[in-house]
This record gives C-alpha cells, sequence and structure tokens, in this order.
C-alpha cells in the first residue's frame, strides 16, 4: 500500500510528527528526508525521549506515521530498520496505529507482560530487524 494513499491514510498521526519537527529545529536538532521518511532529533528531542515515556530508560526513538523523532542522527541510523517497520505498521492501520499500539501495550502489562517487549507491534519489528 505503498504511495499516495498510504501517505494519506498514515497522515494524522504523521501530521503529530510534523508538528514537533519546527521545534525540533528551533531548538538546534536537525532533519532529513530518508526513504520518504522524515528523520527529526534535537536535544530537546532526546529529553523527551528519555523522560517522557513509560520505559525505565526512555526510549531511543519514535515512529509517528512517516516521521521518526530520535535522540541525535545517529542513533536514528542505528534504529532505523526497527523504526521503519513501525512506519509500515502506521501505513497499514493508519489513524488507529497509535491508540492500537497503546491498547496492545496496556494488554501486555494487564497479562503480566512488559509494557514494550511483549508490544505486538514491537514483536514484529524486532522479530523482522533480526532476521535481516
Amino acid at each position: 500500500m505503498r504511495g499516495f494513499w498510504a501517505y494519506l491514510w498514515a497522515f494524522p498521526t504523521t501530521a503529530v510528527g510534523l508538528m514537533i519537527a519546527p521545534l525540533a529545529l528551533f531548538r538546534g536538532g536537525g532533519i532529513r528526508l530518508v526513504n520518504g521518511v522524515v528523520e527529526v532529533w534535537s536535544r530537546w528531542i532526546a529529553a523527551l525521549l528519555r523522560d517522557g515515556t513509560l520505559l525505565p530508560l526512555g526510549a531511543m526513538a519514535m515512529t509517528l506515521g512517516h516521521v521518526i523523532i530520535g535522540r541525535d542522527a545517529r542513533t536514528l541510523e542505528r534504529c532505523r530498520a526497527h523504526e521503519h517497520i513501525h512506519v509500515r505498521q502506521c501505513e497499514r492501520w493508519g489513524p488507529l496505529f497509535l491508540p492500537l499500539y497503546l491498547a496492545s501495550s496496556i494488554i501486555a502489562w494487564l497479562r503480566g507482560g512488559d509494557l514494550y517487549r511483549d508490544n505486538p507491534f514491537e514483536s514484529e519489528a524486532f522479530g523482522a530487524t533480526a532476521a535481516s
């Protein structure tokens, strides 16, 4: 489902990421386009990912549609394959991606699992990147 329709279907989630991009640039960060996905980083984003998630050590990167925010440019390079799986997931689920991701984390936790590692969206991303 690549192409125009994939971008359109994912756009509500992408719009959230696009709102973050100018703030990152204003704060001395960077932005680049890689394989049709906008990558954004800054110290402000690094602090947000470190302190603004439920993960004990924070997140290294986060996918918001066709925008990936990361702590820095090098981290985005290291996480690219994993995060691009989340881009494909967002193309598949469109505006439902974020609510489904959150619900999957809650269900994993209620079953006694880990919010992050036992989320099926993460399992798919880790499985696909481990196979490559």
